[in-house]
């Protein structure tokens, strides 16, 4: 993808992680960046570092769950500078349990992040890049989407509506000169872990064949994807070979999922 001069993008869960290190990548490279999550000082400090460097960014606080505020921003946006030929899905919530141990208001909050945030913003600037004959819409997916892992049933699920979306996409926009990417990272060096503590240690043994990213590296992969759109993206490589061995042999793969994985109190194999 070529884009226009100064063109605007749209980066969702803009406030730390992978979305703050595209959103600073994007700009170091001619891009307009709006930036959207929740948390406004957050967003604000970085939309400072972005234009102190000379950079363009405008702050969106807003739960990208919410669609009307979603459709508020979107006309802002065209109002002030444009609309965007780049969306990028980074915004994501979730906890890993199995599902009884998840509240109600958890599994809600997941399915707004990534999936709900991901169609609302894809939604609310379709029509603009159908118009223009282009654009691209990236999503930051998980692996739990291709091999689910025991106690993270909600957080699974969410990750599984987002492929979706993308995977439907993929086929709505087949000629409309829109493209649709999903990319999927191993483990990420992220305030994640940090928010959600005694996830990491749920993760299984199988996983920790795959070498951590960090989010700036991951933004260098995204901006990848924009100049080179591609239906599914991998990183690192030996992700992409773990899912090989589960599309060549689910069931061994699966095996080794759930042997190395957390097992379910009620499990007779559980550690006690």
């Amino acid at each position: 993808m070529t884009p226009p001069e100064n063109p605007v993008a749209v980066v969702t869960g803009a406030s730390s992680g992978i979305g703050a290190a595209t959103a600073r990548l994007l700009a170091a490279n001619g891009w307009r960046v709006v930036l959207v999550a929740r948390r406004a000082e957050r967003l604000q400090e970085l939309a400072d570092e972005i234009e102190t460097a000379g950079g363009a960014a405008m702050v969106e606080a807003l739960d990208a769950a919410d669609g009307a505020a979603v459709e508020t921003m979107a006309d802002r946006v065209r109002s002030r500078w444009a609309p965007p030929s780049l969306v990028v899905n980074s915004a994501g919530a979730g906890v890993w349990r199995f599902l009884e141990e998840t509240t109600p208001e958890q599994i809600f909050e997941m399915t707004g992040a990534p999936y709900l945030a991901a169609a609302n913003t894809c939604r609310a600037f379709m029509n603009d890049m159908l118009a223009a004959g282009g654009g691209a819409l990236i999503h930051v997916g998980s692996p739990a989407s291709l091999m689910p892992w025991p106690g993270a049933t909600a957080y699974t699920a969410s990750r599984w509506a987002l492929r979706g979306l993308h995977e439907a996409l993929c086929i709505d926009l087949v000629g409309t000169g829109v493209t649709s990417s999903i990319v999927y990272f191993g483990e990420v060096s992220s305030e994640y872990f940090e928010a959600n503590p005694g996830s990491h240690q749920y993760i299984p043994a199988i996983g920790g064949w795959i070498p951590t990213t960090t989010p700036e590296r991951c933004a260098e992969v995204l901006l990848g994807v924009v100049r080179r759109p591609r239906r599914v993206v991998f990183h690192p490589f030996a992700l992409r070979l773990m899912w090989w061995s589960a599309k060549i042999a689910p069931a061994p793969t699966r095996w080794l999922i759930v042997r190395t994985g957390r097992r379910h109190p009620a499990s007779p194999s559980a550690t006690p």
